[in-house]
């Protein structure tokens, strides 16, 4: 537990979810080593000089003092180095350094896991779907990863949930925020279930629009094959399935009731690019066959202490059907809240536009690199091949920074190695 003061060191000095704490630490070894470093000499390490009055400003005892401020608060906390940390994080691009939890984190070690992704405004079809199938694959040992969100997610969660089965929800804010407000309900009830709330964001982290792309790699992640339910031709749930095939994962997408749907146009884009459609859960069971990849990466995870946490307990009939709770507010638009007198949306209704719109606003995150790529593409679709020759760029370099740029919501990637501005 004493080395977790230093990843948090570094995660409040470089902020959640920034590459340049895995920078320092292939440089230095362990946080422990990187912490030191920075505070006594740090010449190597190219700090700007926000990152100097961060390191200044930043007395390891803070680190002490939130973790503290977290036991008090009920949330748990898990670095990159613990038996604890989800291991389908612990080689990607970029993984948390630090996640923030609530319930029963073990859920995710040793197990078959699936991540779903979808529209918060679903059609029913969408959600008898997302509902029939999650419940399925939970009844036979799967856990349902989403993202809590309102619509294709909460139908995922609760799902699992009606068979008394763990869930996980990866959240773009603080696991202590509650948001959105109207799944506030359903909180109780997944965690009773030994499911769990995940997020890399410190308690308090307000649901900006910017967080839920970084977020979306951890999702992607997460899961060991990912289904897009319901996702239209700019949902951010198509960044996440595209995440989920770079790290190699089996991407499958739910084939419309009407391909003439908007609303399903993202699905037929991913049927176009070479998803597998999803008739049934026997496809997604197909994927963990005994003897395979999959079934091998689960094997070498299981551990003899993994607590069931009652999972086995006969269904629960207690409680109202929560798929029809879901379908009843789910075609409901809820009333705006008025502009202020900057006439700027709140984060929580920036967010649930963006779900469809995704344009990018946090041009600011980005390197002086990041917007040199992001300027060449600016005016149209660019080929990554074309963009590496025009800057003079590694290929494998530039897919880096592009990687980078579509978890950051500014650019969505083609068909052809082709690259477009959201």
């Amino acid at each position: 537990m004493a080395e977790i003061k230093y990843w948090l060191w570094l995660a409040m000095v470089f902020g959640p979810g920034s590459r340049r704490i895995w920078e320092t630490i292939s440089f230095c070894g362990t946080a422990m080593e990187a912490y030191f470093y920075l505070t006594t000499d740090g010449s190597a390490a190219n700090l700007t000089d926000a990152e100097k009055r961060a390191i200044d400003s930043t007395d390891l005892s803070k680190a002490a003092e939130h973790i503290e401020f977290c036991r008090r608060k009920g949330i748990s906390l898990v670095s990159y180095d613990s038996k604890d940390y989800p291991p389908q994080l612990r080689h990607i691009y970029d993984p948390p350094a630090v996640l923030y939890y609530r319930g029963n984190i073990s859920c995710l070690k040793g197990t078959r896991t699936v991540t779903t992704v979808g529209t918060r405004h679903a059609t029913n079809y969408g959600l008898e779907a997302a509902h029939r199938v999650c419940a399925d694959l939970a009844r036979n040992g799967f856990v349902i990863v989403s993202g809590f969100a309102l619509g294709s997610d909460i139908a995922t969660h609760m799902a699992a949930v009606s068979v008394n089965r763990p869930t996980a929800c990866v959240l773009g804010c603080g696991v202590d925020v509650d948001y959105p407000r109207d799944n506030v309900v359903y909180r109780d009830r997944i965690l009773n279930c030994g499911g769990v709330f995940i997020s890399e964001y410190p308690p308090g982290t307000r649901p900006l629009p910017q967080n839920f792309p970084k977020r979306n790699r951890i999702l992607a992640a997460l899961g060991m094959v990912t289904v897009v339910f319901e996702a239209s031709a700019r949902s951010g749930s198509l960044i996440t399935a595209d995440l989920a095939a770079t790290h190699g994962r089996e991407v499958f997408s739910l084939p419309p009731a009407d391909i003439f749907s908007k609303a399903f146009s993202g699905n037929i884009e991913l049927l176009r690019w070479g998803a597998t459609p999803l008739y049934s859960i026997e496809d997604v069971m197909e994927c963990f066959l005994i003897g395979g990849a999959l079934d091998e990466e689960i094997r070498s995870e299981q551990t003899a202490d993994i607590s069931t946490f009652g999972y086995e307990s006969s269904l629960r009939t207690d409680r109202d059907d929560p798929l029809e709770e879901i379908k009843a507010t789910a075609g409901k638009v809820r009333p705006r809240r008025q502009k202020a007198k900057t006439g700027k949306k709140s984060p929580e209704i920036q967010e649930e536009i963006k779900d469809e719109k995704n344009t990018f606003t946090a041009k600011d995150e980005l390197t002086e690199l990041q917007r040199t790529i992001f300027s060449k593409i600016k005016n149209g679709t660019a080929h990554a091949d074309a963009l590496a020759q025009e800057l003079g760029m590694d290929s494998e370099e530039l897919m880096t920074e592009l990687t980078e740029l579509e978890i950051l919501g500014a650019v969505r990637s083609l068909p052809g190695k082709m690259y477009e501005i959201l």
